[in-house]
């Protein structure tokens, strides 16, 4: 989530969206406020609304409301997908500015239908990314270290994992969880 900020020089003065309040979410919602963007967050449900504002949301919208959908079109530069999971993504790039990007670093299930004429006018893109080079990964932890960001985790003993993978699979983790094999 961090390497998008370099690669597409996005600015202090971009408005920005996460799409996907969870293991990466939250830390990009971190780095965006940090980084002095307006952030708003998009999740399936507002039951997350004050996490996501005590992360780094400005605004939490709720991408299954469409006059929220609505009232937020042409309005970001910039929307990073953390979720994994299938949305309605012409509803999102409508969210897009001209020229934005839409851009992945989750792993959705499948292909994502998008018609050009969607983009050709207002020359949005799509793109994506894996894990950031060394140096971009360097240039995060200084800017975790400076900014004092580090990930919300849950630890688990060892013994406990088959728990550990309940509690994620049920989407309970709040928003990493670790296995300690001191445990």
């Amino acid at each position: 989530m961090f390497s998008p900020l370099l690669e597409f020089d996005i600015k202090p003065t971009d408005r920005v969206g996460v799409v996907g309040i969870g293991g990466l979410g939250h830390l990009a919602l971190r780095f965006l406020n940090a980084w002095g963007c307006e952030v708003t967050a998009f999740t399936s449900s507002l039951n997350k609304q004050d996490e996501a504002k005590r992360l780094g949301a400005h605004n939490v919208v709720a991408s299954t409301d469409s006059a929220a959908m609505q009232a937020i079109a042409g309005t970001l530069d910039f929307l990073l997908v953390t979720a994994s999971a299938d949305l309605d993504w012409p509803t999102l790039i409508a969210t897009l500015r001209g020229k934005g990007r839409l851009h992945f670093v989750g792993i959705v299930p499948s292909a994502i239908p998008v018609h050009v004429f969607n983009l050709i006018p207002q020359q949005k893109s799509l793109s994506g990314s894996p894990v950031g080079s060394p140096k971009n990964m360097a240039t995060m932890l200084e800017f975790c270290a400076r900014h004092q960001i580090l990930p919300q985790v849950e630890q688990f003993p060892m013994s406990q994992v088959n728990e550990a993978i309940d509690h994620l699979r049920s989407g309970k983790a709040r928003y990493r969880v670790v296995l300690d094999a001191s445990r």
